[in-house]
């Protein structure tokens, strides 16, 4: 069974970790392509997640930056993904659990290889499991 979640059906969840000003000019990544693997299930066969991932920066240039980074990135959140439990994977409150778990750990990681938090938030823009 694939299951869909949309973003629309939660609006009582705050993705902003830090409130935007008029004044801010913000650039978003995409990761390409879509992060695809697998979870800790409960069953025989093995589970697996699929997500779109947006990270929102404060200006353009910080693209280069992340871009320059995608790999290591990707494989945290890779590594995060495929550590959780079936229960957190398919509830909303475990998903939005994991989404501040990788956006803290992309900042973190982020700091120590640039000397700076660039990303500002970060969106699942697709998120199916089975």
């Amino acid at each position: 069974m694939l299951l869909v979640l949309s973003l629309a059906m939660l609006p009582s969840v705050s993705w902003a970790a830090e409130t935007p000003s008029a004044s801010d000019n913000y650039a978003y990544y995409g990761f390409e392509p879509e992060i695809v693997t697998n979870y800790i299930s409960n069953r025989k066969k093995l589970g697996f997640v699929r997500i779109s991932v947006e990270l929102m920066v404060k200006s353009p240039e910080d693209l280069v930056v992340i871009e320059h980074h995608d790999p290591l990135l990707r494989a945290a959140i890779v590594e995060i993904l495929g550590n959780q439990p079936e229960d957190r994977i398919k509830s909303l409150t475990g998903r939005e659990e994991i989404r501040k778990e990788c956006y803290e750990e992309l900042n973190k990681l982020l700091q120590q290889e640039t000397g700076k938090s660039l990303i500002v938030n970060m969106l699942f823009t697709r998120y199916l499991y089975d």
